[in-house]
């Protein structure tokens, strides 16, 4: 939070459930002529790991941003897994259509 706060007090905007036309962003951050999508997702008991469908989701945001790069956040809710300090990972990965993500589980 405090990396936002510092973001928004500078300049920078931060917008919750970005509208795009073929749905919504859940925050873009922009700060002078950086602009970051940023998708989140949970991954919960009994589901797919939603790790897939956030990339397919947020490649199509991005491409509608005009932008190569984004984030995806991974929270996960399932039981009998690592403390959050033990299972907390972050990856560089590509999209379908080959826009670099930066992947953070937690």
């Amino acid at each position: 939070m405090a990396f936002l706060h510092r973001v928004v007090n500078g300049g920078g905007t931060l917008e919750r459930e970005y509208a795009l036309g073929t749905g919504r962003m859940d925050l873009c951050l922009r700060y002078g002529q950086v602009v970051l999508g940023i998708e989140l997702k949970v991954w919960r008991q009994g589901r797919p790991d939603p790790l897939q469908a956030g990339l397919a989701q947020l490649d199509s945001y991005l491409a509608r941003l005009g932008e190569e790069t984004g984030w995806l956040v991974i929270f996960d809710r399932r039981s009998g897994i690592p403390p959050i300090e033990e299972r907390t990972t972050t990856e560089r990965v590509t999209t379908p259509d080959g826009r670099r993500v930066t992947v953070v589980r937690g």
